[in-house]
């Protein structure tokens, strides 16, 4: 699997966690893994709030909200800015509206990091043989 490059994007350079709060990019593989992270960050709020909606007896608006989240976390995970500003600023005003909790500022502190780490991967110029990003299977 090494050999045709299959097993994953590589070895992160920073613990799971850090990458969660604090994102940074020092290899290729490391803004790879950050799209997906963000992609993966949207489709968790997606789902959780298809559930609350559904148990709240509204389902339409929680597919709506569904597919909101989740075609937003597609765009963050192409590296969009603007997709991932406009899935930070929908969840913290929904957070105001509704109220926050622990949950929802944990979430909103995830969607922020996706921010931030759209606009880092926007600005890192790639300079060495590191930096080359992992070929996607459509690539292939």
């Amino acid at each position: 699997m090494q050999t045709l490059d299959l097993s994953g994007s590589g070895m992160r350079s920073e613990g799971r966690l850090k990458s969660l709060f604090w994102p940074s990019i020092q290899t290729g593989s490391d803004l790879d893994y950050l799209g997906a992270q963000g992609f993966w960050v949207c489709a968790v709020i997606a789902v959780v709030s298809l559930v609350f909606f559904i148990v709240a007896g509204k389902p339409i608006l929680g597919a709506f909200v569904f597919f909101f989240y989740f075609f937003g976390g597609v765009g963050v995970r192409e590296r969009s800015q603007y997709a991932a500003a406009v899935m930070f600023l929908s969840y913290l005003a929904d957070t105001i509206f509704s109220g926050p909790s622990v949950v929802r500022v944990l979430f909103a502190a995830l969607v922020l990091s996706n921010l931030r780490a759209t606009w880092i991967a926007a600005r890192w110029s790639p300079g060495s043989d590191q930096a080359a990003l992992p070929p996607r299977f459509s690539e292939t």
